[in-house]
């Protein structure tokens, strides 16, 4: 695979990029093709800053389950989705700006010492999800295009970083359809080895007009293809915005978390996590605006057979984004194989509501056992303050669970005080 990758960059010049990757085609080119670029100097952001000092005492505020503690692992500017290094090294955290930034823990005390921009000569476009192969590549889902570099764990010292496009730039959805809405994507590699993006569509509800085209492109599901960019095909249909995904790890099923239609009331539709058992299946959108409520767009049109309802309902417009399934030692038994996931809190309910990490407790063969609940909360006070917004959840090789704030720009550890407990 990774031979693939690199011989594939040594032709990317050949790709024409539009839109907001056109002026990126030489510096691709260089990428691929092992050459230095000399262009950008790397973005360090100072650990040390009083604005350290504030998050550490919000961070009072949180509320956990007896035995477990939070602190501040790093300063990371608009911290979104994250992706952490299979060598343990790195983790890489993507933003819905221009930056992905690799966090650094050399001394390994759990707190990082180093976090700086990614691969700083070259422009990038909401490359808000990273995700990891097995094998150690790192991928990057941005708003229109998903790159590959081989070796990024290894060469990210230094500021040119072998760089291979997967799904060139203005080839991911049509641009036409390109919008500031819903247009962060996440990637993960399944168990079939194989690339998994979604892509949310831009719209609360999309015209009746557009849903062939979306149908055909993946828009409002999720699409899979090689992990050299081939062989695309649409895996999920019938998805609004989904911006958080994970295989079971025993079933090897994917689970996705989605985002439900506005300005329905404060409490509907709910939010949704969803278990898909086969290639194909119809998550309900947009003849449904989550769960069973059926939006008032299509109240009257035919529903698609064999519509898949979710699995969990969540709270009306807490906005679940990253999920994941805790496959750690560190926590207490009942958290093992159960999902964590985040939710990063409602923009226009009258009365806010999430900004917290939820936990759903998930059985070895795929059955939610139980209801989902707060794990750690208090980012959001009675006021209906926000003093942080959660927006992904991922797993050190510790066990320990890091939380991504892009309200605060940081990220979080949540560990278990006695883990001996455990053995």
């Amino acid at each position: 695979m990774k031979n693939k990758l690199f011989a594939a960059g040594l032709a990317a010049g050949s790709v024409a990029f539009t839109s907001a990757y056109a002026q990126t085609d030489d510096t691709l080119e260089k990428l691929g093709g092992f050459q230095i670029t000399g262009e950008a100097e790397f973005t360090t952001i100072d650990q040390n800053s009083p604005s350290a000092d504030a998050v550490r005492k919000t961070l009072e505020r949180i509320q956990l389950p007896d035995g477990f503690k939070i602190d501040l692992y790093a300063l990371v500017p608009d911290a979104r989705h994250m992706a952490v290094g299979p060598q343990g090294v790195v983790t890489f955290v993507g933003t819905r700006k221009t930056e992905v930034w690799a966090v650094t823990d050399r001394d390994k005390d759990r707190v990082a010492d180093e976090v700086k921009n990614f691969v700083p000569p070259l422009d990038k476009a909401i490359p808000n999800g990273p995700c990891f192969s097995p094998e150690g590549v790192l991928y990057i889902a941005e708003q229109n295009r998903v790159l590959a570099y081989p070796a990024a764990e290894f060469f990210y010292e230094s500021p040119d970083v072998v760089a291979v496009p997967v799904i060139p730039g203005g080839e991911l959805i049509p641009e036409e359809f390109v919008s500031y809405n819903h247009t962060a994507r996440v990637c993960d590699i399944g168990p079939d080895g194989k690339l998994y993006i979604s892509l949310g569509q831009p719209y609360n509800v999309p015209p009746k007009e557009h849903l062939d085209v979306f149908a055909e492109h993946g828009i409002g599901g999720i699409i899979r293809v090689n992990q050299d960019g081939s062989n695309r095909e649409v895996y999920t249909y019938g998805v609004r915005n989904s911006v958080g995904q994970d295989f079971h790890p025993t079933t090897g099923e994917l689970w996705f978390t989605d985002n439900q239609v506005d300005g329905m009331g404060d409490d509907i539709p709910p939010g949704e996590i969803n278990r898909q058992t086969q290639p194909g299946q119809n998550f309900g959108f947009p003849w449904y605006g989550g769960g069973d409520v059926r939006t008032n767009e299509y109240k009257n049109e035919e529903v698609p057979e064999d519509v898949i309802f979710p699995v969990v309902e969540t709270a009306a417009h807490a906005a679940d984004l990253g999920m994941m399934f805790y496959t750690g030692r560190m926590f207490p038994e009942q958290y093992r194989g159960g999902i964590f996931s985040a939710q990063h809190g409602s923009w226009n309910r009258t009365e806010p509501i999430g900004a917290r990490v939820m936990f759903t407790p998930v059985d070895a063969e795929g059955n939610v056992t139980g209801p989902t609940v707060p794990f750690a909360e208090g980012w959001l006070d009675e006021n209906g303050e926000y003093f942080g917004r959660p927006v992904d959840v991922a797993q050190l090789r510790d066990g320990s669970l890091l939380v991504s704030d892009d309200l605060t720009g940081a990220i979080y550890r949540i560990s278990y005080a006695n883990p001996s407990l455990n053995e």
